[in-house]
Formats: structure tokens, C-alpha cells, sequence
């Protein structure tokens, strides 16, 4: 017998879950909110209650003051909703916190993703499978051109422009949120113990990563350094510091982006990076297929994304799928 899912409703602003009366990542104010981690496209302030990880929850409370109706639940842990659903938070793999939601209610189980990826991360826990009726899925890099190399390669590739520029130092543009914090802890993993230096917007997250648990080494400020100590040193800055007004005061910076979309020269370019460095933090195109495959759901739901090739994707390997097309998820600097 064919099944609708019918208690679960995607609307432009988020995920409706009707019998809970909760919304999943919505884009505007609710009552009830069930956020899957702490990037501004996913996580919004003024709800009612905002249901998190406590990781999540504290990423929230330092970018957007929300601590009223804070309702901490752990990985694994179970909530019992109203209206007989139940909700479990499952490890995503995207940052800190980051958590898959799965949903059971009627005997039925829908898995929400969130943003997630399938590589190993030393800042936050893996990606796990999780067995459902209905897989909602992103697809930020959902085209087959995006398939990203080992971190180790990049991360070498960073190392290398370091050793070869002393009297240089690598200026490297991440996202605030998690990918900063994963660039040092790879390079960490490499063997870098040298200082790692910060733009002042990256300090307060990165403090925060390691009040959490996230061991990131030697990190101080670039407004605290002497002159000429940035020579031979990588200093993270976000990715809209990397050519204006602050990053001349940097020794002829070699400029560095770490992102997916790295793997685009025109987005390269455009940034004016001399050394694009492909480091996501989203599954690439065969991750996201190999998770449909692993997770071998009824129906999955494609969102946040390029939803149109996975879309045809599912129907060339004979799976239900749709096109969900919400409204309010933007193209993270990944």
C-alpha cells in the first residue's frame, strides 16, 4: 500500500511536522524548532523553543543571543513530541553540533539531514547511517562535477605554499563556523604546531570550539602580533577580509580560500585566490549518492541545493524522489 507521508509537510519556510505542531530549520519564528545545527540558514533566533544539540545551542547563543526556550538534547537521545512522534538526534559529520533528525511517528521513519558530509572531520563526530522510510536530503554540491579530493592533498598543498613563500604568509579565507575550526585541526593532524593566526571575527568561535572540547593548538590574533611575525605563518581570516582593507597590513599574503566551491576556477578567480584549496564541509556529488544507496529509503527528498541533478539521478536508478524547494538556504562560503 502506497504511502503519502502525509504528517510531514515541506512549506517554503521549513519542514512542517503536523502532528508535533514543530517545524524543522524554519526561516522564520515559530513556536517549536527543531534545528539541525548553527549556520545561520538553518538556525534561526526567536522561537518559542529551539530543540539542539547542546554544541548547537551554544553556537546559537554566541552568533544570535537566543537562549530563551533552549531545549538541550543529545546525540542519540529520544524525545517523545506531541501527536505521537517521536524525534532522535544522529550525528551529521557537517560541523560542531551538526545533527541529522529522525522522525518516527505511525510506524513510519523520515530522516532530515541537515547539511552533512561523509568525510572524517577530527572537530565533530561522524556521519551515520540511518536506516528510514523517507531520506530529506541536501544537495548543495548535487552536480557530478563536484567531487572533492582528500583533505590530507589540500591540506598538503597549504603546507607546501608555506614552505615555499618564507617570507610570505598564507592568508587563508574560511567560513567562521566550522571550517576554520576544521582547517587548523587538520593541520594540527599534519603536524603544524607552529602559531596559527586569527582575523578578530574568527576568535570568538574558535574559543568556543575549544571551551567545547576541540583541542586547536597555538592561536593568537593578528592585531596582537608584532611586526614581521607573520612571516611563515597561516592566518585565517573570513572569506570577505581576504582582499580589502585589513589584509594589507599581512606580508605579501598568499591567498588562500578553503572551500567546495573551490573546485569552480571562475569562483577562483572572481575571489582573486591564488591558491584555491577544495575543503568542504557537505557530502560531493558520490557521497550524496552513496547515502541514498547506504540509507535505501522508500522516497527521498531533495533540498537545499542543486536539487534538479539528483533529482534525475534517483529517477535513472529507479527511486522515488521529489523536489522540495524551500526558500531561505543560501550558498554558505562551504
Amino acid at each position: 500500500m502506497a504511502r503519502d507521508f502525509s504528517w510531514i509537510r515541506p512549506e517554503p519556510w521549513g519542514i512542517h511536522v503536523i502532528p508535533a505542531d514543530c517545524w524543522i530549520d524554519p526561516s522564520r519564528p515559530v513556536d517549536r524548532a527543531l534545528v539541525t545545527h548553527g549556520h545561520a540558514d538553518h538556525a534561526r533566533g526567536g522561537h518559542g523553543e529551539t530543540v539542539a544539540t547542546p554544541e548547537t545551542l551554544a553556537i546559537m547563543k554566541l552568533r544570535y543571543a537566543t537562549c530563551e526556550g533552549a531545549v538541550p538534547v543529545a546525540y542519540h537521545e529520544t524525545l517523545s513530541l506531541q501527536g505521537g512522534v517521536s524525534a532522535t538526534y544522529i550525528p551529521a559529520g557537517h560541523v560542531l553540533g551538526s545533527a541529522q533528525i529522525l522522525l518516527e511517528h505511525a510506524g513510519e521513519r523520515i530522516v532530515v539531514t541537515g547539511d552533512f558530509k561523509r568525510r572524517a572531520d577530527p572537530t565533530c563526530p561522524p556521519f551515520e547511517v540511518t536506516p528510514c522510510d523517507v531520506l530529506i536530503t541536501e544537495a548543495t554540491f548535487g552536480l557530478p562535477v563536484f567531487r572533492h579530493p582528500p583533505v590530507e592533498h589540500e591540506i598538503a598543498k597549504l603546507l607546501s605554499a608555506l614552505a615555499a613563500n618564507p617570507d610570505r604568509c598564507v592568508l587563508v579565507g574560511a567560513y567562521a563556523l566550522g571550517k576554520a575550526q576544521r582547517v587548523i585541526a587538520e593541520l594540527r593532524r599534519a603536524g603544524h604546531v607552529e602559531p596559527i593566526y586569527l582575523h578578530g571575527a574568527m576568535e570568538r568561535m574558535c574559543r568556543l570550539y575549544e571551551e567545547l572540547g576541540v583541542d586547536l593548538g597555538d592561536l593568537r590574533l593578528v592585531s596582537d602580533a608584532a611586526k614581521g611575525a607573520l612571516a611563515g605563518r597561516v592566518v585565517l581570516a573570513p572569506p570577505s577580509a581576504l582582499n580589502d582593507r585589513w589584509s594589507r597590513r599581512l606580508p605579501d599574503p598568499v591567498t588562500a580560500m578553503a572551500s567546495g566551491w573551490m573546485r569552480v576556477r571562475q569562483r577562483a578567480r572572481q575571489r582573486m585566490v591564488e591558491l584555491p584549496l577544495v575543503i568542504s564541509d557537505h557530502a560531493d556529488w558520490d557521497e550524496l549518492t552513496q547515502t541514498v544507496i547506504d540509507v535505501n529509503p522508500a522516497e527521498t527528498w531533495i533540498t537545499h541545493g542543486r536539487e534538479e541533478a539528483m533529482l534525475r539521478w534517483c529517477q535513472l536508478h529507479q527511486r522515488r524522489a521529489r523536489a522540495l524547494a524551500l526558500v531561505g538556504y543560501e550558498d554558505e562560503d562551504d
